[in-house]
């Protein structure tokens, strides 16, 4: 089938049908005809004519830190969705959280044929730095500002102080102290590597700045780093357990971490006591006694929403992030956009009931 035959079903013309699949300005009404009849069709169109016509290719490279997170899909997801509709396929790189794999999987989509590259950024070092300044073909940054590139990116920093707000109320209303030694004392926090500025920096500050502006004060004593692993953060938080038995809320960078930390709190809950003297010794019974801890997250995780009814956490629009940077990606590949574009996400606070 070609693009005339498509025109002829949908009853426009063939530029109306060129259009649509190259992504320029065509009217609703000439849209939804042209997207119902390849659909009842069918129709692909030929990757090898349009780099011929275009001199693009209709690749884009994608650079994520892991594909077994919830919050990547969902950003790959929203990517796919614009890449797909616009005639583009993706290329998916995972490093595992290496900074130096970033760098050679940005290097290697560079000299690739790709029309340009979205990047998932956890950590933006200077040799990313050096790439995004030099790179020749597009870049855009997900999840991380950076002035060396376009960016989406989310708002961590106010995420995290309406967390911190969120925790330092229920400690208030908990304890009927405000601003006391006694209170701050007792909320931990795990969080990540500072080398991410988005997680490591920007969410855990506006935490702190959430809790002070309440009068509560988080003790460095009661703070964790943990990577992004359920394992991590379970032995992050046993830790905590272990040297602060005061401990009533423990909020964590990620909703991964938090899964950690419930875990652990699991495990924590049967503390050995004397039940009874014997000739080989005391012997030990298990008692119950964690189950006042809260914990609180980030990511607005749906299994681990499953799996525990729904934790106080942040619903950040990841997919909302694919979407508007895969779109911004191909405006400057279709259209050659030159002015820079630095987009800050919102959020959501979710399950705020569950600190009550």
């Amino acid at each position: 089938m070609t693009i005339k035959e498509i025109a002829q079903l949908a009853g426009v013309s063939s530029a109306a049908v060129s259009r649509y699949l190259n992504g320029g300005y065509i009217s609703e009404e000439k849209k939804e005809k042209i997207r119902k009849v390849i659909e009842e069709t069918g129709y692909q169109p030929s990757a090898q004519a349009r780099m011929l016509r275009t001199k693009r290719a209709c690749l884009v490279g994608v650079v994520v830190p892991k594909i077994n997170s919830e919050s990547v899909s969902r950003v790959t997801a929203g990517i796919e969705q614009v890449l797909s509709r616009r005639g583009y396929q993706m290329l998916l790189a995972s490093t595992d959280n290496e900074p130096e794999k970033e760098i050679t999987y940005l290097r290697l989509f560079e000299n690739y044929p790709v029309d340009g590259i979205v990047l998932i950024g956890t950590v933006i070092t200077a040799e990313h730095r050096r790439f995004l300044k030099e790179s020749k073909v597009p870049v855009v940054v997900v999840g991380q500002y950076t002035k060396y590139a376009n960016c989406i990116y989310h708002d961590d920093y106010g995420a995290g102080k309406a967390m911190g707000k969120t925790v330092a109320e229920l400690m208030m209303r908990t304890n009927g102290k405000r601003g006391t030694e006694e209170t701050s004392g007792k909320v931990a926090y795990i969080g990540v590597t500072r080398e991410d500025k988005a997680v490591g920096v920007s969410r855990e500050e506006g935490f702190r700045a959430g809790l002070k502006a309440s009068g509560v004060e988080l003790s460095e004593a009661y703070t964790r780093k943990a990577e992004f692993t359920m394992d991590s953060g379970y032995h992050a938080a046993l830790d905590l357990l272990d040297e602060h038995p005061d401990i009533q809320i423990i909020s964590c960078a990620t909703d991964t971490i938090a899964a950690g930390a419930i875990e652990a709190l699991l495990a924590y809950s049967r503390e050995q006591v004397p039940e009874a003297a014997s000739a080989s010794g005391t012997r030990m019974m298990y008692i119950l006694n964690r189950s006042d801890i809260r914990v609180t997250g980030f990511g607005d995780n749906q299994f681990l929403k499953a799996v525990t009814g729904g934790i106080p956490t942040v619903h950040f629009g990841y997919k909302t992030s694919g979407i508007r940077g895969a779109e911004l990606l191909l405006d400057v590949i279709e259209r050659g956009e030159k002015i820079p574009v630095e987009m800050k996400l919102g959020f959501r606070m979710v399950n705020e009931n569950e600190m009550e």
